[in-house]
């Protein structure tokens, strides 16, 4: 049988993104939902929806995945979950001064 792992957003009631990794995408929103761990970020949270899940045959690439979706904006990770590719790809323009796109030729 073959093993996936998941990558997935959350879009929590104060209007924050949970982002997250699992290798049973089903379990682990009802884990969510329940609030078993009063510790965990998404316990304060709930109610939760799930916007966004890609699913992955080997665990390096989910991990790699999560930790670098982990790190962008909320816009960018919205226009993921919301498939607009077009504006993922103009957020993902570097706009740092010192980026040597950014520099007069």
């Amino acid at each position: 049988m073959m093993k996936f792992y998941y990558v997935y957003m959350l879009k929590c009631a104060d209007d924050s993104i949970y982002t997250g990794m699992t290798n049973s995408i089903d379990r682990r929103l009802e884990e969510h939902r329940a609030g078993l761990n009063p510790d965990c970020y998404t316990y304060r949270t709930r109610p939760l929806s799930l916007i966004y899940h890609q699913e992955f045959m080997q665990f390096e690439q989910a991990e790699l995945f999560e930790k670098k979706i982990k790190k962008w904006s909320r816009s960018k990770k919205l226009a993921l979950a919301n498939e607009d590719f077009e504006l993922l790809k103009d957020l993902s323009i570097c706009a740092n001064k010192s980026h040597s796109d950014n520099q007069k030729k």
